[in-house]
């Protein structure tokens, strides 16, 4: 197997702005560039006639800087720039450069440094020296006009122009197409980039403010380690941040990368085969992993997913989307404080994402040959919640029928792992009714038994047994033993029936697939050991009443005939819903 990254940082956006720190090399103060060699050898002549220091470059971008300097050291060069300000001596808008965009230097010329001194003549009798006029000083280079700043715009080529809104793009200032015409927004978000700098918001970028854009970007962009990554095993490019991640490990259907120095920020790359189904599966999945907090925008279609999470700890972003037969996606995790800087990588990430080629990430790659499903995930934790349970299907519009024990104390309450909300809750019954929050269909209504029963009848319950294992309902088959509770109670009936604490608020089945009560709780006797296969109902008939008056009328069981094991099982799974408490 071979990966293929490229470390090419895009033409222009390369080297490093004055941070207010000390660097250890020379720094030049770079006052005017110009598009043009024989434009800035012209500007840097006027400019040598006022300053002795005056030196001129080549740079990356394909502008030509002229700078004094070097000092050698930032703050040298600092002070004199800040004197040399208040003089009015040099453009307001001039700035520090560390020299790395520099090239090859145009200035001092060839032949314009001064000529040696010649050698002294014999001495000759002294005669009284010849009054010399006093030469004028050289006129002052004028500072760059706003006239003239729109002209040497006009002659930007359209690459220079994209750059520019792509520079502003970064840092947060145009959301438009990058299309190299200066319209009215890309004008805005000029003058809006000036007034952030304390410039005047003209709408047009002087040189030396259109050098210091895109040396601020390049230094952003270096800091991150931006660049293009293919992952021919996934097929997937996009462009990752090299400076904060790194490779890790292949964990199908997820090529991982860690964070790298301790920068906190970690990318999963999403490559599988599959279906719609497969999709909505992985929609669901990484719902419940730790990495993708619970608050946050949830978007799901037909062929494409994007989740949003966040907590005051991590931020996460996640999409994928179905194409040909493969899901291809990634997700972004990153610490709450570096939203700002991250949402810039986002942008990035979002933009050069491709998938390439028809293949996906090899389910074997990493593993040995033999791995389920549950394996896929163990490169990553799961979110756990406090308490789960099992419900029951009450109304078509997906109402749900369950125990109220420790619901009131759940910050989220989720329905088949969906969200939901607390819509009825009976402390004195010990019943809640849970509603979804976005319209869900139920698979099946239960019907609940109106006539009268008898003990010994033999009953199921149908539960989520183990909820967070078995993503489907077990029935646990016993008798009904009593028509009260523990206590008397004449609203409960006594179960002979092994139970875990998953099976709660999980129907109560009799012979003919109608409900006849909903389980509740173990309750907590810690003096007291009951038999292990003693359980408490509510029974139907007290429940039909209080749920009718509160707006969940129940449907009434209507068959008499007593139902094979088979059809009672088909039943349960249809009616039983899984409920979750998280905090």
């Amino acid at each position: 197997m071979r990966r293929a990254v490229s470390t090419v940082v895009a033409a222009g956006l390369t080297g490093l702005i004055w941070t207010g720190l000390a660097w250890a090399e020379p720094t030049w103060v770079q006052i005017e560039a110009r598009p043009q060699r024989a434009q800035a050898e012209e500007r840097a002549r006027d400019w040598a006639g006022q300053f002795p220091d005056v030196s001129g470059y080549a740079m990356t971008t394909g502008w030509y800087a002229i700078a004094l300097g070097p000092f050698a050291t930032a703050e040298e060069a600092d002070a004199q720039m800040r004197a040399l300000k208040r003089e009015g001596k040099i453009p307001p808008d001039s700035y520090l450069a560390d020299g790395k965009r520099f090239g090859a230097a145009f200035w001092p010329a060839e032949g314009a440094a001064a000529e040696p001194a010649a050698e002294p003549a014999a001495e000759a009798p002294a005669e009284p020296p010849a009054p010399v006029a006093e030469a004028e000083p050289a006129p002052e280079a004028a500072p760059e006009t706003l006239a003239d700043s729109r002209r040497l715009e006009a002659a930007l080529p359209r690459e220079t122009r994209m750059e520019i809104q792509s520079a502003l793009q970064w840092q947060g200032f145009y959301a438009s197409a990058i299309d190299g015409a200066f319209g009215r927004g890309t004008r805005a978000s000029i003058a809006a980039w000036q007034e952030a700098q304390g410039a005047e918001p003209t709408g047009v970028l002087s040189s030396a403010q259109q050098a210091a854009l895109l040396e601020a970007v390049a230094a952003d962009r270096a800091a991150l380690g931006l660049a293009p990554v293919e992952e021919p095993e996934a097929g997937i490019a996009i462009e990752l941040p090299l400076g904060l991640v790194e490779f890790d490990h292949y964990d199908p259907p997820f090529v991982h990368y860690r964070a790298k120095d301790g920068s906190g920020v970690s990318v999963l790359l999403i490559s599988e085969p599959g279906d719609e189904n497969a999709l909505f599966g992985l929609y669901d999945v990484m719902q419940t992993l730790e990495i993708v907090p619970v608050e946050g925008e949830r978007e799901r279609g037909r062929s494409a997913f994007r989740l949003t999470g966040q907590n005051d700890k991590i931020h996460s972003h996640t999409e994928a989307a179905l194409s040909g037969g493969l899901i291809k996606g990634f997700t972004l995790v990153y610490p709450a404080a570096d939203e700002a800087r991250m949402a810039r990588v986002l942008a990035a990430m979002q933009a050069s994402f491709k998938p390439m080629g028809t293949k996906a990430l090899d389910p074997t790659l990493g593993k040995p040959l033999a791995v389920n499903r549950a394996d896929l995930l163990s490169g990553l934790d799961k979110r756990h919640p406090e308490f789960a349970r099992t419900g029951v299907y009450l109304a078509a519009k997906g109402d749900v029928l369950t125990a109220a024990a420790g619901l009131d104390a759940c910050a989220r309450v989720t329905l088949e792992d969906q969200p939901a909300k607390i819509s009825f809750l009976d402390a004195g019954l010990g019943v809640a009714v849970i509603t979804p929050e976005n319209p869900t269909a139920a698979p099946a209504v239960a019907r609940f038994q109106t006539a009268e029963l008898g003990a010994g009848l033999e009953i199921a319950v149908a539960g989520f047994s183990y909820p967070e294992a078995l993503s489907a309902p077990v029935l646990s088959f016993g008798t009904l033993s009593d028509l009260s509770g523990l206590a008397g109670e004449a609203a409960q009936a006594r179960l002979a029936v092994r139970t875990l604490p998953g099976d709660a608020g999980g129907a109560v089945i009799d012979p003919t697939g109608a409900v006849m009560g909903m389980l509740l709780p173990a309750a907590a006797t810690p003096d007291k050991r009951l038999p292990e296969d003693l359980a408490v109902a509510v029974q139907a008939r007290a429940l039909a009443p209080v749920l009718t008056a509160a707006g969940f009328a129940p449907e009434a069981a209507t068959e008499t005939r007593a139902l094979p094991a088979e059809d009672l099982s088909d039943i349960a799974q249809k009616i039983s819903a899984r409920v979750a408490c998280w905090n």
